[in-house]
Protein backbone atom coordinates (compact mmCIF):
# COMPACT_ATOMS: atom_id res chain seq x y z
CA UNK A 1 0.00 0.00 0.00
CA UNK A 2 1.27 3.46 -0.92
CA UNK A 3 2.15 5.67 2.04
CA UNK A 4 0.15 8.92 1.80
CA UNK A 5 2.05 12.17 1.43
CA UNK A 6 0.98 14.57 4.18
CA UNK A 7 0.72 18.34 3.65
CA UNK A 8 0.26 20.44 6.78
CA UNK A 9 -0.73 24.08 7.21
CA UNK A 10 -0.09 24.94 3.57
CA UNK A 11 -2.03 27.15 1.18
CA UNK A 12 -3.15 24.98 -1.72
CA UNK A 13 -4.16 26.55 -5.02
CA UNK A 14 -4.86 24.86 -8.35
CA UNK A 15 -1.25 24.89 -9.51
CA UNK A 16 -0.04 23.34 -6.26
CA UNK A 17 -2.80 20.72 -6.37
CA UNK A 18 -1.80 19.72 -9.90
CA UNK A 19 1.75 19.15 -8.67
CA UNK A 20 0.51 17.01 -5.78
CA UNK A 21 -1.77 14.96 -8.03
CA UNK A 22 1.11 14.24 -10.40
CA UNK A 23 3.44 13.17 -7.60
CA UNK A 24 0.99 11.39 -5.28
CA UNK A 25 -2.05 9.98 -7.12
CA UNK A 26 -4.71 8.73 -4.66
CA UNK A 27 -2.28 9.14 -1.76
CA UNK A 28 -2.37 12.70 -0.40
CA UNK A 29 -3.56 13.92 2.99
CA UNK A 30 -4.10 17.60 3.79
CA UNK A 31 -3.95 18.68 7.44
CA UNK A 32 -5.11 22.17 8.45
CA UNK A 33 -4.49 23.47 4.94
CA UNK A 34 -6.10 26.53 3.37
CA UNK A 35 -7.96 25.99 0.09
CA UNK A 36 -10.30 28.99 0.33
CA UNK A 37 -11.58 30.17 -3.04
CA UNK A 38 -9.47 27.65 -4.94
CA UNK A 39 -10.55 26.26 -8.31
CA UNK A 40 -10.04 22.48 -8.35
CA UNK A 41 -12.60 21.80 -11.06
CA UNK A 42 -12.20 18.65 -13.17
CA UNK A 43 -9.13 17.44 -11.27
CA UNK A 44 -8.65 13.80 -10.23
CA UNK A 45 -8.36 13.69 -6.43
CA UNK A 46 -9.75 10.22 -5.77
CA UNK A 47 -8.82 8.91 -2.34
CA UNK A 48 -7.49 12.22 -0.99
CA UNK A 49 -8.05 13.07 2.69
CA UNK A 50 -8.82 16.56 4.02
CA UNK A 51 -8.60 17.09 7.78
CA UNK A 52 -9.45 20.39 9.50
CA UNK A 53 -8.99 22.28 6.24
CA UNK A 54 -10.51 25.64 5.34
CA UNK A 55 -12.10 25.57 1.89
CA UNK A 56 -14.72 28.31 1.91
CA UNK A 57 -15.89 29.13 -1.59
CA UNK A 58 -13.65 26.48 -3.17
CA UNK A 59 -14.83 25.06 -6.51
CA UNK A 60 -14.75 21.33 -7.17
CA UNK A 61 -16.97 21.35 -10.27
CA UNK A 62 -16.94 17.99 -12.12
CA UNK A 63 -13.92 16.91 -10.05
CA UNK A 64 -13.27 13.23 -9.34
CA UNK A 65 -13.25 12.79 -5.55
CA UNK A 66 -14.32 9.19 -5.11
CA UNK A 67 -13.40 7.57 -1.78
CA UNK A 68 -12.28 10.95 -0.44
CA UNK A 69 -12.51 11.73 3.28
CA UNK A 70 -13.34 15.10 4.84
CA UNK A 71 -12.99 15.61 8.59
CA UNK A 72 -13.79 18.85 10.47
CA UNK A 73 -13.45 20.95 7.31
CA UNK A 74 -14.95 24.44 6.92
CA UNK A 75 -16.43 24.75 3.46
CA UNK A 76 -19.17 27.36 3.46
CA UNK A 77 -20.40 28.13 -0.08
CA UNK A 78 -18.09 25.56 -1.67
CA UNK A 79 -19.27 24.08 -4.97
CA UNK A 80 -19.29 20.33 -5.67
CA UNK A 81 -21.65 20.57 -8.65
CA UNK A 82 -21.34 17.55 -11.01
CA UNK A 83 -18.49 16.13 -8.91
CA UNK A 84 -17.95 12.36 -8.62
CA UNK A 85 -18.00 11.56 -4.89
CA UNK A 86 -18.87 7.87 -4.66
CA UNK A 87 -17.96 6.20 -1.34
CA UNK A 88 -16.79 9.49 0.21
CA UNK A 89 -17.15 10.43 3.88
CA UNK A 90 -17.87 13.84 5.43
CA UNK A 91 -17.69 14.10 9.23
CA UNK A 92 -18.15 17.16 11.47
CA UNK A 93 -17.87 19.53 8.50
CA UNK A 94 -19.37 23.00 8.03
CA UNK A 95 -20.85 22.92 4.52
CA UNK A 96 -23.47 25.63 4.88
CA UNK A 97 -24.80 27.06 1.60
CA UNK A 98 -22.76 24.56 -0.40
CA UNK A 99 -23.74 23.44 -3.91
CA UNK A 100 -24.05 19.81 -5.04
CA UNK A 101 -26.30 19.97 -8.08
CA UNK A 102 -25.94 16.90 -10.31
CA UNK A 103 -23.15 15.48 -8.14
CA UNK A 104 -22.83 11.70 -7.92
CA UNK A 105 -23.22 10.74 -4.26
CA UNK A 106 -23.48 6.95 -4.30
CA UNK A 107 -22.73 5.49 -0.83
CA UNK A 108 -21.70 8.91 0.49
CA UNK A 109 -22.02 9.51 4.24
CA UNK A 110 -22.55 12.82 6.02
CA UNK A 111 -22.04 12.56 9.79
CA UNK A 112 -22.74 15.51 12.11
CA UNK A 113 -22.42 18.05 9.28
CA UNK A 114 -23.88 21.54 8.90
CA UNK A 115 -25.68 21.74 5.56
CA UNK A 116 -27.98 24.68 6.19
CA UNK A 117 -29.03 26.18 2.87
CA UNK A 118 -27.23 23.48 0.87
CA UNK A 119 -28.37 22.91 -2.71
CA UNK A 120 -28.68 19.15 -3.29
CA UNK A 121 -31.20 19.05 -6.12
CA UNK A 122 -30.69 16.63 -9.02
CA UNK A 123 -27.97 14.63 -7.28
CA UNK A 124 -27.65 10.99 -8.33
CA UNK A 125 -26.64 7.84 -6.55
CA UNK A 126 -27.93 5.26 -4.09
CA UNK A 127 -27.33 4.61 -0.37
CA UNK A 128 -26.78 8.30 0.40
CA UNK A 129 -26.71 8.63 4.19
CA UNK A 130 -27.13 11.60 6.53
CA UNK A 131 -26.81 11.28 10.31
CA UNK A 132 -27.15 14.04 12.92
CA UNK A 133 -27.02 16.74 10.25
CA UNK A 134 -28.50 20.22 9.99
CA UNK A 135 -30.37 20.49 6.68
CA UNK A 136 -32.31 23.62 7.59
CA UNK A 137 -33.60 25.44 4.48
CA UNK A 138 -31.71 23.00 2.25
CA UNK A 139 -32.95 22.19 -1.25
CA UNK A 140 -33.33 18.40 -1.35
CA UNK A 141 -35.93 18.11 -4.09
CA UNK A 142 -36.36 14.63 -5.47
CA UNK A 143 -34.01 12.79 -3.08
CA UNK A 144 -34.92 9.28 -1.95
CA UNK A 145 -34.72 8.34 1.73
CA UNK A 146 -36.88 5.27 1.27
CA UNK A 147 -36.58 2.69 4.07
CA UNK A 148 -33.82 4.76 5.65
CA UNK A 149 -33.16 5.22 9.34
CA UNK A 150 -33.01 9.00 9.67
CA UNK A 151 -31.23 9.91 12.89
CA UNK A 152 -31.16 13.47 14.17
CA UNK A 153 -31.87 15.21 10.85
CA UNK A 154 -33.18 18.75 11.01
CA UNK A 155 -35.17 19.39 7.82
CA UNK A 156 -36.80 22.57 9.17
CA UNK A 157 -37.91 24.87 6.31
CA UNK A 158 -36.19 22.58 3.79
CA UNK A 159 -37.58 22.01 0.30
CA UNK A 160 -38.46 18.31 0.27
CA UNK A 161 -40.70 18.48 -2.79
CA UNK A 162 -40.83 15.14 -4.56
CA UNK A 163 -38.71 13.36 -1.93
CA UNK A 164 -39.40 9.73 -1.09
CA UNK A 165 -39.64 8.91 2.64
CA UNK A 166 -41.70 5.74 2.24
CA UNK A 167 -41.12 3.28 5.11
CA UNK A 168 -38.40 5.51 6.59
CA UNK A 169 -37.96 5.69 10.37
CA UNK A 170 -37.29 9.11 11.86
CA UNK A 171 -35.29 9.20 15.08
CA UNK A 172 -35.34 12.73 16.47
CA UNK A 173 -34.85 15.69 14.21
CA UNK A 174 -37.44 17.95 12.63
CA UNK A 175 -39.65 18.38 9.58
CA UNK A 176 -41.00 21.67 10.89
CA UNK A 177 -42.47 23.84 8.12
CA UNK A 178 -40.74 21.81 5.40
CA UNK A 179 -42.08 22.10 1.86
CA UNK A 180 -43.59 18.72 0.96
CA UNK A 181 -45.27 19.13 -2.41
CA UNK A 182 -45.61 15.62 -3.92
CA UNK A 183 -43.45 14.22 -1.11
CA UNK A 184 -44.24 10.61 -0.17
CA UNK A 185 -44.43 9.48 3.48
CA UNK A 186 -46.41 6.23 3.07
CA UNK A 187 -45.46 3.80 5.82
CA UNK A 188 -43.01 6.23 7.47
CA UNK A 189 -42.62 6.29 11.24
CA UNK A 190 -42.81 9.96 12.22
CA UNK A 191 -43.49 9.56 15.96
CA UNK A 192 -40.09 10.78 17.09
CA UNK A 193 -39.74 13.90 14.95
CA UNK A 194 -41.23 17.40 14.93
CA UNK A 195 -43.87 17.52 12.17
CA UNK A 196 -45.21 20.99 12.98
CA UNK A 197 -46.48 22.67 9.84
CA UNK A 198 -46.92 19.46 7.82
CA UNK A 199 -50.33 18.62 6.40
CA UNK A 200 -50.46 15.02 7.61
CA UNK A 201 -54.18 15.00 6.83
CA UNK A 202 -53.34 14.59 3.15
CA UNK A 203 -53.97 10.84 3.23
CA UNK A 204 -52.66 10.28 -0.28
CA UNK A 205 -49.10 11.03 0.80
CA UNK A 206 -49.25 9.71 4.39
CA UNK A 207 -51.03 6.36 3.90
CA UNK A 208 -50.04 3.96 6.72
CA UNK A 209 -47.59 6.52 8.15
CA UNK A 210 -47.30 6.32 11.95
CA UNK A 211 -47.70 9.39 14.16
CA UNK A 212 -48.26 9.72 17.90
CA UNK A 213 -51.52 10.74 19.60
CA UNK A 214 -49.92 14.04 20.53
CA UNK A 215 -48.98 14.68 16.90
CA UNK A 216 -52.46 13.70 15.73
CA UNK A 217 -54.06 16.14 18.16
CA UNK A 218 -51.77 18.92 16.97
CA UNK A 219 -52.57 18.13 13.32
CA UNK A 220 -56.29 18.29 14.00
CA UNK A 221 -55.90 21.51 15.95
CA UNK A 222 -54.21 23.03 12.90
CA UNK A 223 -57.52 22.45 11.08
CA UNK A 224 -59.49 24.12 13.86
CA UNK A 225 -60.67 20.86 15.42
CA UNK A 226 -60.57 20.17 19.16
CA UNK A 227 -59.81 16.69 20.46
CA UNK A 228 -61.86 16.24 23.65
Amino acid sequence: MTTPAVFREQTIDRERMLQIIAAHPRAATFEACTLDGGDFSRLDMDGFHFNQCSMAGARWLAASLEESHWQKCRGGQCDFSSAQLGDSRFAHCDLNNSHWRRATLSSVQFQDCKLTGAQLQEVTGWALEFRDCLLVSADLRGLSFRKGKLEGLDFSDADLSGCDFRDAVFSGGSLRNAQTRLTRFEGADLRDTDISGLNVMDAKHFKKAVISQRQAAAALAAFGLIVA
